[in-house]
């Protein structure tokens, strides 16, 4: 009988005890892997694919591999999944998951950026133009296109480095058009669910992920160096419900997490929770000089975006007015914004866009923007020069103030974004709100989505060693 990811149906594997040495001795119990139908036979993927990739091996694709709807393909911890051809993809319309572990995690790239990362990964300032992280061409794998039919995508410690590149002249995957650049993750079912926890991304040709609709958990991942000039971090439309949380952003082209209610994907309002994550030098490879936002509600979509850090950011918390968020229902507040230019702190509440300044943000914008908090208007612009420089986080390991060109500080590298003693940042968080748990409907231990609730410190990193473990 065929098997189907569906809520939490997928079966269990029976525990395995090992051997005691004496009846005296507690027994040491083995976390089996997780498995659906056969193993993968061979070791190069091609076609219709289906059943289990095993713990620890290498695979390699060439072309577009298909999971069919109503099939399963999952990885095991410790597998890596290298292509050949930058045509590799995998079309998902059917279900596919990826459980890595945090001490055996998963690897979808190229062959040769596997083999040798100092070759791809530069973690010092770079040229965009020449940087091959960033490079607009010449990427390593397709991503993971799912169809409208796909229920399930699950990746948890997954590395998705170098993938995008543009959808196929002949046979686009559904969603694209020929020519148009590839996603990391395109995600298209209103009923479906998307997890994506624990996971990295680096050097995307576009979006990390692009949602047209569904039910997602995007928590404790890590994104540098995404896209050359046009490309968002974690991008929602219309249908998608969830949270969006914990997340080390750094080096977007243009934004952040981005909610907006466009597109006719399905019944439900985009409804995104965005909340303790911390973006780094983010918005300034955009090829619209308006966008950049970190942190960015849009056109109908509404949710709750707090505790989180801004840190050199072209483009602080953005609410468009034009066609305007649903600003009835968009709550923020207690996000700290530094900027080492008089261009950063002067888009702490972009102008022309209408952010509603909070008492409770750092700064406090009583303390520079016009007429707060007793008569203002939402978009005016301001000059803040006594903003630069201050209110330092103070992570364990990062430039700041920068020196060069902040830009291009768009890596982790060897940088520790934690907190250490004496940050503004420490307990300035709010906790009075829920995340929206949306795909709580996955019920399986193996499969099910870790929610991490908020913090009273903000950004990916609470002092209590609770947020992001990268």
């Amino acid at each position: 009988m065929k098997r189907k990811i569906y809520l939490g149906t997928l079966a269990l594997l029976v525990l395995s005890f090992s051997s005691c040495k004496k009846k005296s001795d507690d027994a040491s119990i083995s976390t089996p892997e997780y498995k659906v139908g056969q193993a993968v036979s061979s070791d190069t993927l091609s076609g219709s694919v289906k059943g289990t990739m095993l713990a620890n091996k290498t695979y390699y694709f060439a072309t577009p591999v298909t999971i069919n709807a109503g099939d399963t393909l999952v990885m095991q911890s410790g597998v890596k999944l290298l292509s050949l051809n930058p045509a590799a993809q995998l079309i998902v319309k059917g279900s596919f998951v990826s459980l890595g572990t945090q001490g055996n995690p998963n690897w979808i790239t190229g062959v040769d950026a596997y083999a040798h990362p100092a070759n791809y990964k530069l973690n010092t300032p770079q040229n965009p133009n020449t940087d091959p992280g960033l490079m607009p061409s010449g990427k390593l794998w397709g991503g993971i296109q799912c169809d409208v039919t796909c229920p399930l995508l699950d990746l948890k410690w997954t590395h998705l480095d170098f993938a995008g590149g543009t959808a196929s002249s002949t046979n686009p995957p559904t969603g694209y058009t020929a020519g148009k650049d590839l996603f990391v993750i395109f995600f298209q079912n209103a009923n479906g669910n998307l997890i994506i926890e624990d996971s990295w991304f680096y050097g995307s040709t576009t979006d990390c992920a692009r949602i047209n609709g569904g039910k997602i958990h995007i928590m404790r991942n890590t994104a540098e160096k995404i896209a050359y000039n046009d490309g968002d971090a974690f991008n929602a439309k219309n249908a998608t419900v969830g949270d969006m949380a914990y997340n080390l952003i750094i080096g977007t082209a243009k934004g952040g997490t981005k909610a907006s209610n466009k597109g006719a994907y399905g019944s439900a309002q985009c409804n995104i929770n965005m909340y303790n994550n911390t973006y780094i030098s983010g918005g300034y490879r955009s090829v619209d000089p308006d966008r950049g936002a970190n942190v960015d509600y849009e056109e109908g979509a509404k949710g709750m975006s707090y505790n989180n850090i801004l840190v050199n950011s072209k483009t602080g918390f953005r609410i468009l007015e034009n066609v305007i968020a649903d600003t009835a229902h968009c709550f923020y507040g207690y996000n700290l914004n530094y900027g080492d230019s008089l261009a950063v702190v002067n888009s702490i509440y972009p102008p022309t866009h209408i952010t509603k300044p909070n008492a409770h943000d750092i700064p406090n914008p009583a303390t520079f923007y016009p007429g707060y908090p007793n008569s203002y208007t939402l978009g005016e612009t301001y000059n803040a020069p006594a903003l630069i420089g201050q209110n330092n986080p103070k992570f364990v390991n990062f430039p700041l103030p920068v020196t060069g060109v902040m830009s291009l500080y768009n890596y982790v590298g060897s940088y520790n974004f934690h907190l250490s003693s004496g940050s503004p940042a420490i307990g300035a968080g709010f906790t009075g709100f829920a995340p929206l748990n949306a795909t709580q409907g996955i019920t399986d231990p193996y499969l099910k989505a870790t929610v991490t609730l908020p913090n009273v410190d903000l950004g990916a990193y609470p002092t209590d060693g609770s947020g992001n473990q990268h």
